[in-house]
């Protein structure tokens, strides 16, 4: 009898623990990193907390779309004779293949496309250089995915390309809630 209840209490456990297909919405913090901006060696490393804001839709276990919104932060730094200051945003959309490792982990990969935008300024000996620019690259990232029931928490990469950088990377941990 206590196996019988023991079994019982498992295959409850691990299909609480099962991520929820349907519609879900997410956020995480961390830290993004757009390195050499217009090939000047200025990075952006900003102390503050990078985050994003994730929507998505997953009808089947092992594929979901999604959509995330990223502020990478901003940066003044000094330099000899002036300042230099830079911000950076994107938008991006996915499709993720996810792959169930157990029934409380998944691996994923995602690709898709991001509108980015970047914007700064370098002020110096009375002169000033300003730039704005946007653009659409392909975007890539993936993680892992712990999964307890309509809620799980993810730690997780995104990067893509962007002009006149070495390119974006983030890495976030987050939380996602699948409510539908």
């Amino acid at each position: 009898m206590r196996k019988l209840l023991l079994t019982a209490a498992l295959v409850v456990a691990g299909a609480a623990a099962h991520a929820t297909d349907g519609v879900y919405v997410g956020a995480g913090l961390g830290q993004a990193n757009v390195d050499n901006i217009f090939d000047s060696d200025f990075s952006l490393h900003p102390h503050d907390v990078a985050w994003k804001a994730a929507a998505g839709f997953r009808p089947i276990d092992w594929f979901a779309v999604e959509a995330d919104y990223f502020d990478f932060g901003s940066q003044t730094k000094n330099f000899g004779l002036g300042t230099a200051s830079a911000d950076s945003k994107a938008f991006a959309a996915y499709g993720m293949a996810l792959l169930p490792v157990q029934p409380m982990f998944d691996l994923y990969a995602k690709a898709g496309v991001a509108r980015w935008q970047l914007d700064g300024n370098i002020r110096g000996e009375g002169q000033l250089f300003a730039f704005s620019d946007r653009g659409t690259q392909v975007a890539y990232g993936g993680g892992l995915q712990a999964n307890f029931g309509p809620f799980a928490a993810r730690l997780e990469y995104d990067g893509f390309q962007v002009r006149h950088t070495d390119g974006i990377a983030m890495y976030t941990a987050g939380v996602i809630w699948t409510f539908l």
